[in-house]
């Protein structure tokens, strides 16, 4: 997620350190360009690559590769193209095309409020990922419009979304973090909270300040940290105890250094969303009593609302900055209200619909196994096939053009920024990044100016090498495709 702190967790439980798993949603570490220009013929593709892959470095890495014209689905090179890989972050590239699909470019994902004849309000949230104060804000001015002076008792019904608010097979260590938040039918601020730790003098602990004063009062603080002198190492940990009830700050910082800023996952999002509505409801001097939260009832007159942007937007916070509590949402609004069996979850109608989509498109669906929308979860298996399908498919489609502009460019935009620049893809490669501790991924289109569009997907699993390292090979690997031409 486009956060500015990534964190070093701590198991409470264990007493023992460990390194945060690399988010799928994480910006990619920017890698020296490649500045080879030649031009290479499609024969000679072959042997280009494999220098790279069979590198003495690689001999313990499992490498899947598919490189495809757009048009004819034919193959210039393929290593383990039918094979299982972890995918993930490219993950996205099938839930957001099954989204852009089913729902359209211009859905929206609506947050409502209704009045019953007996007073009482009930606010209906329905899993908008880009729900703000703001928007809490308008929704209570709407309110005070509509007549209303105080609200004796308000309704939260989050019944549109059932389910686990976090994929039980992601990993402790990323549901601790901010790119692991809860995703349920309410979503507020990405359902993340905020601290700065601020250096004091030295010896003495880190100051900490809530960005959000009313979440100090949810947490028992334990402070270990301690401002150091200039020439000390810095490292912060914060993390929280299986019952959610603590935090434990760990580290030191310099005396002259930056305040650190912290971003957590909520605990509990129905009861976050009214912390904050109520706060807005303050702003408009209504005041609000009893609160509660249900799952079902009825709604009746619809007296305010505020509705996300459109899908085509949300595709971009969405692919752009891999972010994946957005992902999540969108696995969520394609089980929307359809009928389903009792012990069936939204996300578990979600993946069916993403599954009958993407058999319309033309993805084969022996060549996947979807566990999330986001591609977090290390049960999810992939083959580079099936992105080659899934991008191919996606061209044809009249909102095809939604979808590609929706991806990152090559050293221009969302998580390629900083990759590709002063190189032959600068410009023309539009692609999905991916990482996980072990896993790196790229999946996308080629525009080349010599040669006709290709797709290609490179995925890498059972890494021992740095993601940089990775994510350089796979570079040159894409380079090399952009300097195809006939011959």
């Amino acid at each position: 997620m486009n956060r500015k702190i990534s964190l070093g967790l701590m198991l409470l439980f264990l007493g023992t350190q460990i390194s945060v798993t690399q988010s799928a949603a994480k910006a990619q570490t920017p890698v020296a360009p490649t500045t080879t220009t030649k031009s290479i013929c499609p024969t000679e593709l072959g042997t280009a690559i494999d220098a790279v892959i069979n590198r003495p470095l690689f001999s313990r890495v499992r490498w899947g590769v598919l490189v495809q014209p757009l048009s004819t689905g034919s193959t210039l090179y393929s290593r383990d193209a039918q094979k299982y890989f972890i995918p993930a972050s490219n993950l996205k590239l099938l839930t957001t095309a099954a989204a852009l699909q089913q729902l359209g470019a211009n859905f929206r994902i609506r947050t409502s409020i209704y009045q019953n004849g007996n007073g009482v309000l009930r606010v209906v949230g329905r899993g908008d990922p880009s729900l703000t104060d703001a928007q809490l804000q308008t929704l209570a001015q709407q309110l005070k419009q509509k007549g209303i002076t105080q609200i004796p008792r308000l309704i939260a019904d989050d019944s549109y979304i059932q389910g686990d608010i976090v994929n039980p097979t992601w990993q402790w260590e990323d549901v601790q973090s901010e790119y692991g938040a809860p995703v349920s039918s309410f979503i507020l601020n990405q359902n993340i909270f905020s601290l700065k730790l601020v250096p004091q003098a030295v010896g003495k602990s880190l100051q900490v300040m809530w960005i959000d004063p009313g979440e100090a009062k949810q947490w028992r603080t334990i402070n270990q940290s301690v401002t150091v002198a200039q020439n000390q190492p810095t490292y912060v940990n914060v993390t929280r105890e299986l019952s959610g009830t603590a935090l434990r700050i760990q580290g030191q910082l310099t005396a002259s250094s930056e305040p650190s800023l912290i971003d957590l996952p909520v605990i509990d999002p129905n009861y976050y969303f009214l912390r904050h509505f109520r706060a807005a409801l303050v702003t408009e001097k209504i005041p609000l009593g009893q609160t509660l939260v249900v799952t079902g009832g009825v709604h009746q007159e619809e007296i305010a609302f505020v509705e996300s942007p459109p899908l085509s937007e949300l595709l971009m916070e969405t692919l752009q900055n891999s972010n994946n509590l957005y992902a999540e949402a969108l696995l969520r609004a394609l089980a929307g209200e359809k009928p389903r069996l009792k012990t069936q979850t939204s996300p578990d109608v979600g993946l069916e619909v993403v599954k009958a989509s993407l058999t319309k498109l033309g993805v084969d669906p022996a060549n996947y196994i979807l566990v999330d929308g986001s591609g977090l979860s290390r049960r999810n298996l992939v083959t580079p096939e099936a992105f080659g399908q899934i991008l191919r498919g996606m061209a044809r489609t009249p909102t095809g053009y939604v979808y590609r502009a929706s991806l990152p460019v090559a050293g221009k935009s969302g998580t390629l920024k900083g990759r590709f620049q002063n190189t032959s893809a600068e410009g023309i490669v539009q692609a999905k990044t991916g990482t996980l501790t072990g896993v790196v991924s790229l999946s996308g289109y080629v525009n080349s100016p010599k040669y006709e569009p290709l797709v290609f997907s490179i995925i890498v699993n059972q890494s021992d090498q740095p993601a940089t390292v990775v994510r350089q090979a796979i570079d040159e690997i894409v380079v090399l495709l952009t300097q195809l031409h006939s011959c």
